[in-house]
Order: structure tokens, then sequence, then C-alpha cells
């Protein structure tokens, strides 16, 4: 019955940008498959409630479809496609951002013994479970202040914040529990990930990186592994190619240009790895992506 009702309800409440009047909360809806597209995942809480999705990071893939949720600790770069999504049944899905700051708050004010013990090792950045029955009943509670604006300022952050309570006692809380913490292993791989999207056009020695991060640099390797399921080097690749083509979109003419200006002194090797990661040569792709609609990216369903 939950999940009749959250599919009512976002179809009812989804706008073309996909935000809502709740801060945070996100509605999609997609009523056509598109080719697989490359995004950031962001830090987020993406549940389905009709239609599919696969999400593909390095070398895992995530499916998930109605009644699942796909948890996002670290902003990691992605690559998504919709497996179901039509006219007749559009695929719709809410999202919410996770806030390392909430996360941090809820896991101070929890008791001895509230919050499940950690399993060894650190947590994949991306996880995908079956939403139990509370979890669902709290974003059905959260949309439907949507239809009541009286109540949505003083409501929907108690129901925001039981949202993530459920998310840090769950299935999947060690992935977020560790966003809330200062001195995870996960935080000190997302200062890396940030510190490698800021300074992505710059060769780096993993050494620094690992240093920089607090770790010693084979514990460094084995968690940027775990946690993106990349290597340093590969994650530095894989936005290197997303920005080059985001910045084709609007420069298709410049190839060459376009490829310095990300980091390749080497035209060919940028060719070349552009056209492994996108299935085309960077000029066919960016007339391709000049001529079609894109959907916002996302990892939202």
């Amino acid at each position: 019955m939950c999940l009749e009702e959250l599919r009512t309800l976002l179809a009812r409440h989804v706008r073309p940008d996909w935000t809502t009047a709740v801060e945070g909360v996100l509605i999609s809806k997609v009523d056509r498959p598109d080719p697989p597209s490359p995004s950031m995942s962001g830090t987020v809480f993406a549940l389905i409630a009709q239609g599919a999705k696969r999400l593909a990071l390095g070398d895992r893939v995530y499916a998930y479809g109605p009644g699942q949720y796909l948890v996002a600790s670290v902003d990691l770069p992605v690559t998504g496609e919709f497996l179901q999504a039509d006219p007749e049944r559009p695929a719709l899905g809410f999202g919410m951002t996770l806030e390392a700051s909430a996360i941090a708050e809820l896991l101070l004010q929890a008791g001895p013994g509230d919050i499940p013990r950690a399993g060894a090792g650190v947590p994949s950045g991306i996880a995908v479970s079956d939403a139990p029955a509370p979890l669902l009943d709290a974003v059905v509670r959260l949309l439907r202040l949507l239809d009541e604006p009286r109540d949505r300022a003083v409501l929907a952050p108690l129901i925001k914040r039981e949202i993530l309570w459920r998310l840090i006692t769950g299935e999947q809380g060690a992935t977020v529990r560790q966003l809330g913490l200062a001195d995870s292993g996960l935080s000190h791989i997302s200062r890396a990930v940030r510190w490698i999207r800021e300074h992505y056009t710059e060769p780096f020695r993993v050494e620094d990186v690992a240093r920089m991060s607090g770790m010693s640099p084979s514990a460094f390797y084995r968690n940027f592994q775990a946690v993106t399921a990349m290597s340093p080097i590969q994650f530095q690749k894989q936005i290197r190619l997303q920005e080059a083509r985001l910045l084709l979109a609007t420069h298709p003419g410049d190839v060459t240009g376009v490829g310095r200006r990300v980091g390749y002194e080497n035209p060919s090797q940028f060719s070349r790895e552009y056209r492994r990661q996108f299935g085309a040569p960077p000029s066919r792709d960016a007339t391709r992506l000049r001529d079609s609609a894109r959907t916002p990216a996302t990892v939202l369903p």
C-alpha cells in the first residue's frame, strides 16, 4: 500500500527541474530509457517507486527497482541508465540529499547500543537495499506534507531526521554512518576524492595524496579501491573525461583544446580514452550531445 501511495504522490508533485518545496528533496519522472549517461552521484538517498535503473561505478554494477533504495556516501563518477520507463508507466523516484552534519548530530544523540556495530574495513561508497516498511512510511509522510504547506516548515525537518535515522540503523547503515564520522576511513577517502576532483588536470603521486589523507600508501590504495571501485589514477581519468564531455557540448569544434584543458597533453591518447569511455570519438559525441536533449544527470531513479 505504501508503494501505491508513494507513486501517486510522486506523480502529482513532480516538477520539470525535479525540485520540491522541501529543501534537499527531489522527485524524478522519466518516461523513456536513455542511453547510459555519466554523472556525479552526489551524497544521496534515492528510492524507486516505479521503473528500474542500473548504475555503474568502476567495475561494480548496481541495479535497483520498485521498493529498493540506493545510498551514495561519496560524490563519485557513475554511469546510469533506465531499464524500465515509458510514457504509460514512467520511472518515478524520490531522492534526498545526505548531509554529513545532520548524520553526525544523530550519531551524537544516539544512546549506547542504539547503533549497530560496524564490520571490518571501509564500506563501499554506494550500496543498494530493499526499503523496509518504516522507511517507506516515513518517505510517504514527508511527501504528504507537499499538500500541507502550513505543517511543512515544522514537520518536514522532523521526518527528514527520521529518514536519516532509519538509514543509519538500517542494512546500509555502515555506509551512511561513515559520512557523519569526522575521522572515519570513508572521510579520509572523501578528502582525497575532493582533492582529486579539484586538481584533476594535474599529475600527482599516490603517495602524496595518501599522506595528505592521513593514511599509509598501502592502506590508502586499498580503502580508495573499496570506496570508489577504482584506483586513484582511474578516478582522475573518469573526472577528466566527464569534464571533457561537458566542455565539448559547448565547444564541439575544439577537441584538441578541450583535451588539453582537462589534462591531456597527447591528443591521440585523449581521443582513444574518450572513445573507450563513451563509445564514440570526441567530435562525433559532441555532435550527438548538441543535437539531443539530455535527462538531468543524477543517480536518482
